[in-house]
C-alpha cells in the first residue's frame, strides 16, 4: 500500500481536503483513503484498553482491533488532512492515534524502555486549514510530529497549512493556491 490518506475532515466542502487532494494528485502510487468519520473508531475506554493490551501481550497482531495499526505500519507514505480545530485537530484523529499506538505493530520498546518505530513510511505530510490565524504552536501538528519521530520512526515530516481563510477580505482561493504552490516547491525539493 504505497500511500495512506487519513482524512479527518468533516465538512463536505472541506478546504483542508482540497489541498490534500492537490497533494495526492502529485504523489506517485496508489492511495488508500481512510475517512475517519465513517470508521467505527471509539476512544479507548478501560474495556477497550484491556482488550488491546491482552491482544498485544499474546502477539495476536492479526486481530481486527489492530487493523488500523497494521494499515498505518504498512503504508509507504502517509498524508493526514485535519482542519485546525480548537488549537489542534478533530477528536476523531486523536481516537485514531489511540487505535494505532500498538506495541509490536507500530513501535516497540528496547531494553532501556526507549520506543523505536516499526512503520515502513519514511515520509508523512500533515495538512491543515484555519479560518483564523494559527497561533504560535499548532498543537495538533506538534503532537503528530512527536508521535512520528518518537514512536513510529518516521523522520521526514512536512507541515502544510492555509490560514486566515475566514478573515474579512480574505481571498480564500488565493490562500489555497499559495498552499498548493508550497506543495509544489516541497515536492520539487524532496522527491519521493
Amino acid at each position: 500500500m504505497p500511500i495512506l490518506f487519513i482524512n479527518a475532515c468533516v465538512r463536505p466542502q472541506s478546504r483542508t481536503r482540497r489541498i490534500a487532494e492537490y497533494l495526492l494528485d502529485r504523489l506517485s502510487g496508489e492511495t488508500e483513503t481512510l475517512t475517519l468519520e465513517r470508521e467505527p473508531i471509539a476512544p479507548l475506554d478501560n474495556a477497550l484498553l484491556e482488550r488491546r493490551t491482552a491482544l498485544l501481550e499474546q502477539g495476536r497482531f492479526d486481530d481486527p482491533m489492530l487493523r488500523y495499526a497494521r494499515q498505518f505500519a504498512q503504508a509507504d507514505e502517509i498524508v493526514i488532512a485535519a482542519p485546525y480545530w480548537d488549537l489542534s485537530f478533530p477528536a476523531s484523529l486523536k481516537a485514531y492515534f489511540e487505535a494505532i499506538n500498538a506495541v509490536g505493530v507500530t513501535f516497540a520498546y528496547d531494553a532501556q524502555g526507549v520506543p523505536h518505530g516499526l512503520c515502513r513510511a519514511k515520509r508523512l505530510f500533515y495538512l491543515t486549514t484555519a479560518g483564523g490565524p494559527i497561533l504560535s504552536d499548532d498543537l495538533g501538528y506538534g503532537y503528530v510530529r512527536l508521535l512520528c519521530s518518537a514512536f513510529y520512526g518516521i523522520a521526514d515530516i512536512h507541515y502544510l497549512k492555509a490560514e486566515g481563510l475566514d478573515l474579512p477580505d480574505a481571498d480564500v482561493e488565493e490562500l489555497l493556491r499559495q498552499c498548493c504552490r508550497q506543495i509544489d516547491r516541497l515536492l520539487s525539493e524532496t522527491p519521493s
